[in-house]
């Protein structure tokens, strides 16, 4: 079948444009003008430009296509509203440019930061109510709430990945860089747990989403089983790059302090540092963990990868490119 990827040339939307691919779909990639496309390498998927802030460039881009995979946002913004436009909005003007195109199902990639962290050591439930701590996840929350606004005119389904880790991954690369620096973390305090969940099967459970009726009207958290504290993640990473590496202790304030501090020089400078006050936040959360029975129950979906397996494809991928 015909289907679109907004946000084709990110992370995940590159990985997906190649798995729809290779399993002979009609894929169609929705890029914004200027944009790097060098991740959209696969011969058998087009490109075309639009954005989906843009009504004008949506129709166009719809044309003929039957399921929608809409992954276009931002991650870092500068104000609440530029989170809002893009993540919430950009949401709105999709699904309503699906319907003037007779479109059939809009299949949502929100996030774990929607529901907020885990507490009390209990793990988030999909029926658990919205409970975000930034504007990142005030603006996914509020984006499922729109599409699901939909659910009368379009199939819809959300699919809300935990922490993602695979090759080409930008979000866990200043754990590793940490780690080639000789650098395990240990927060001090409460443990604090993490789930994970590697690339590949965020793929095929962004696919089930797109193919199986058990899905529409279905909010659906993305996660492997197995969850990891920040330092036994890093363990993994010492492993697998083979180095020697020492345990340093953080203290809440100090990692708290760090964060803004590197907020305060990214402003002046212009330029993007690994850690922000908003990963400092997201360490220092009580967890971030969810279920994963609904997944299986109705769509038959078991996470496949383990936490060391993907640390291993990580890290093999960022030295073979240069990046560690």
């Amino acid at each position: 079948m015909r289907v679109l990827i907004t946000g084709a040339n990110g992370f995940v939307g590159s990985w997906l444009a190649s798995f729809l691919a290779e399993r002979k779909h009609d894929v169609r990639c929705l890029v914004r003008e200027g944009s790097d496309r060098s991740a959209l390498a696969h011969p058998d998927v087009s490109i075309v430009s639009g954005d989906v802030t843009d009504p004008a460039s949506l129709a166009a881009a719809l044309d003929g296509v039957e399921v929608c995979y809409h992954l276009a946002g931002i991650r870092r913004g500068t104000t609440r509203s530029d989170f809002m436009r893009v993540n919430a909005e950009g949401t709105r003007l999709l699904a309503e440019a699906m319907v003037q195109m007779k479109a059939r199902r809009l299949v949502l990639c929100g996030s774990l930061a929607a529901s907020g962290p885990s507490l009390n050591g209990q793990p988030r439930r999909e029926e658990d109510p919205f409970a975000p701590e930034e504007w990142y996840g005030e603006s996914k929350a509020e984006a499922e709430r729109i599409l699901f606004s939909f659910q009368d005119r379009l199939e819809v389904t959300s699919c809300r990945p935990a922490r993602i880790v695979g090759p080409g991954d930008h979000e866990n690369l200043t754990f590793f860089k940490l780690v080639k620096r000789g650098i395990v973390l240990k927060l001090l305090g409460r443990e604090r747990r993490i789930s994970f969940i590697d690339v590949e099967d965020v793929l095929e459970q962004l696919v089930l989403q797109g193919e199986r009726k058990e899905a529409v009207g279905q909010a659906f958290f993305c996660a492997s089983a197995q969850t990891e504290s920040v330092e036994s993640l890093m363990t993994y990473i010492a492993e697998v790059l083979q180095l020697k590496t020492r345990t340093v202790p953080l203290p809440e304030s100090v990692l708290l302090g760090a964060g803004g501090l590197a907020d305060l020089v990214s402003t002046v400078s212009g330029r993007k540092l690994p850690l922000n006050r908003k990963l400092a936040r997201q360490l220092l959360a009580p967890g971030w963990t969810c279920t994963t029975d609904k997944a299986t129950r109705l769509l038959g979906f078991t996470a496949k990868r383990s936490v060391r397996e993907s640390v291993k494809r990580s890290g093999e991928w960022y030295l073979e490119h240069g990046w560690l």
